[in-house]
């Protein structure tokens, strides 16, 4: 028996960032979560171009542990994105390299802002555990104001509740 292919309608193609990802009963679109494995995915090309190759290299300059690094950099990492103590540790590494800082510090600006789609009371508890003292540090180190980070995440702080 043959089949009658002119019958069948074809599947219309989504583009990536618009199919649709369940939580709980509700679909939201994904494009926040793809944002965010963009931004990860620009702190592993930062470590590449900074000439961090291999595994033990890159871990080694975030001061995280093998399993760890690799979980980040391969994109296996929980939806939630990069934790307030991954980032207090990368932060806190005294040989990171200034341009993976600087990723590292603009995904703390998104991840605060609510750019990936997390809540507001999971904003909160983020910007709760993020290390002040490492934050400024950062910043200090990548030649930031800060009297702009305070100005931001103040404004975060207070937008989030």
């Amino acid at each position: 028996m043959a089949i009658d292919f002119s019958r069948i309608r074809p599947i219309p193609v989504m583009a990536r960032d618009e199919f649709p990802m369940q939580e709980g009963r509700n679909f939201v679109r994904a494009k926040p979560k793809v944002r965010q494995s963009c931004a990860i995915r620009e702190l592993s090309d930062a470590l590449a171009t900074a000439g961090f190759a291999t595994l033990d290299q890159q871990a080694k300059v975030l001061g995280l542990c093998r399993s760890t690094t690799w979980t980040i950099l391969k994109g296996s990492h929980k939806s939630s994105g990069l934790s307030a103590t991954i980032i207090n540790r990368a932060l806190a590494a005294p040989h990171l390299p200034a341009l993976v800082r600087a990723k590292i510090l603009k995904y703390v600006e998104e991840k605060t802002a609510g750019r990936y789609g997390h809540s507001k009371a999971q904003r909160r508890k983020f910007i709760a555990q993020l290390s002040i003292e490492d934050v400024e540090k950062a910043y200090l180190r990548a030649n930031l104001s800060l009297p702009a980070l305070r100005r931001k995440l103040s404004i975060t702080e207070s937008t989030a509740e």
